[in-house]
């Protein structure tokens, strides 16, 4: 049957309206992202802590971040033989300009930024094609979002990505929030017809994300009016992910009650697999190290252990010493799969869905 759903933003069109979130750190590089944009979707690399396998990271991560970036974007559009490829780049991150400025010189097709209100993004992209999309997770940001771009730059989203909390990672709410759920719903519905008041000559699709993980899981979200959705977790068990292979069975193994909400060393809440190493954590057993420059607004006297290195020595394989994030449904993956075959599960799902 013909695929009628297209995800369509500004003059990028992909066939498959289905986003690949970025999962730092070194989760998805540009083989996880090059193969989502060549199978009809959106592949997306994380920009985070990018640089970390390279010899010159641990001396100079900035520098090696930037020039990694640009590296892994090259390869991946090698992959996608034209496919769109998008690069996460956190708000929170330290020298965030610098992170932009060096996806668009790598020849990033669109820029979707999290972890933080990306007020100033407008100003970074001025004069070149590259889209940009905010992440949202509340009516309230994206008002503020709208406006300041309005005002300041005269420049809407060229896409908005609602993330609820069933997402991987850091997460956009309070610890409290986390609690009372149940109608998040309706929050989305609200951020929807917002976006759709703002809008002028062209639509601003809208993508859904967190809990996302098979393709039913993604029909009510076009029932409700959205363009596309974005899916994280599915696609960390599959042969192309860039982590580790102990990484990925990590996830494999997980059971529903591993999966918990912890205190990130940046005080906002995230989701992960429990480990050894969250209960290290939990007793104030945990080493800092050097500073590896990831985030702004982080000082390194003030936190229980460095989230750069927790990250790292998880996406190398060392899952018991490092912190596995991972999306609310990561114990619904029984073994791995290709790229190719989730794309195909999303495209047949969606073919019946009249556009």
């Amino acid at each position: 049957m013909e695929n009628r759903r297209l995800l369509t933003i500004g003059d990028l069109t992909a066939r498959i309206p289905v986003i690949q979130g970025g999962m730092g750190v070194g989760i998805s590089l540009s083989s996880l992202a090059g193969n989502v944009a060549l199978h009809g979707g959106v592949g997306v690399i994380s920009s985070a802590q990018i640089g970390f396998r390279d010899p010159l990271w641990d001396a100079n991560p900035v520098e090696t971040n930037l020039r990694v970036l640009k590296e892994e974007i090259r390869k991946a559009k090698e992959i996608a033989k034209g496919g769109i490829i998008a690069a996460n780049i956190m708000v929170a991150t330290r020298f965030y300009e610098k992170y932009v400025k060096a996806a668009i010189e790598g020849g990033i097709d669109l820029i979707i930024s999290g972890a933080g209100l990306p007020v100033e993004l407008p100003q970074f992209v001025q004069n070149t094609k590259v889209k940009i999309a905010p992440i949202v997770s509340s009516l309230k940001s994206y008002e503020v979002i709208y406006k300041y771009w309005k005002k300041k730059y005269d420049r809407l989203p060229d896409m908005v990505v609602i993330e609820g909390p069933l997402a991987g990672g850091h997460l956009g709410f309070k610890r409290e929030e986390l609690d009372h759920i149940d109608h998040y719903d309706e929050e989305v519905k609200r951020i929807m017809e917002r976006v759709h008041e703002t809008e002028e000559e062209n639509r601003i699709p809208v993508v859904v994300a967190g809990g996302i993980y098979e393709a039913k899981d993604a029909v009510p979200y076009f029932a409700m009016g959205a363009d596309g959705v974005q899916v994280a977790t599915r696609f960390v068990t599959t042969y192309e992910c860039d982590a580790d292979i102990r990484y990925k069975e990590a996830y494999i193994k997980a059971k529903k009650e591993d999966i918990e909400i912890v205190k990130s060393p940046v005080g906002m809440p995230g989701r992960a697999i429990h480990n050894a190493f969250l209960d290290k954590a939990a007793k104030g057993e945990l080493s800092k190290g050097k500073c590896h420059q990831c985030l702004a607004k982080c000082d390194p006297s003030q936190i229980p252990y460095c989230i750069t290195d927790a990250l790292v020595n998880a996406a190398k394989g060392n899952t018991e010493e490092g912190l596995l994030f991972c999306g609310a449904n990561a114990f619904q993956a029984k073994s791995l799969q290709h790229v190719s075959d989730i794309m195909k599960e999303f495209e047949e799902e969606f073919s019946c869905l009249q556009g």
